[in-house]
């Protein structure tokens, strides 16, 4: 048994982080399911619906991915139809992602899956958007550190 309080299970902001993330993707994963899209689809589905037409490098900076992550769920959503790439005229080395047709159709619906998911968490508007700030900070004063880290 430790002597540490602060190992305990429950004083931890990684599990408690990761036991939160785990639930709510799989929430969203089963209600993606009736959409025939997956949690990291979902994602990119994101970023282009905010922004169309983002070179592929945008993308996997925006999701912090690497290609070896992107690449194969980007063929998945090529292949169902959901996005296109496409080569630049002035730089033939710049992939470009295009939505579709079949991907601007399903963006109403995939909104009432977003909202349904926030339900979920029983927190107000407020709450909501506070602990979304909150998070927020942390990643990007984790990601900050790590690239300060990574320099020296």
């Amino acid at each position: 048994m430790s002597q540490f309080e602060n190992l305990k299970l429950d004083k931890q902001l990684c599990f408690a982080l990761y036991s939160a993330t785990n639930n709510i993707t799989r929430l969203y994963r089963s209600l993606l399911d009736d959409y025939d899209l997956t949690y990291p689809q979902y994602l990119v589905l994101l970023v282009l619906w905010e922004k169309d037409g983002i070179a592929i490098k945008e993308v996997m900076k925006k999701l912090n991915l690497d290609s070896g992550t992107l690449s194969p769920i980007i063929k998945r959503l090529q292949n169902a139809g959901m996005v296109e790439k496409v080569r630049t005229d002035k730089d033939e080395r710049i992939v470009r992602l295009l939505l579709t047709d079949k991907s601007r159709k399903l963006e109403p619906m995939i909104a009432k899956v977003q909202e349904q998911v926030a339900c979920q968490t029983q927190l107000n508007s407020t709450e909501f958007f506070e602990l979304l700030d909150r998070l927020n900070q942390l990643a990007s004063s984790l990601s900050n550190r790590n690239a300060r880290d990574s320099a020296a």
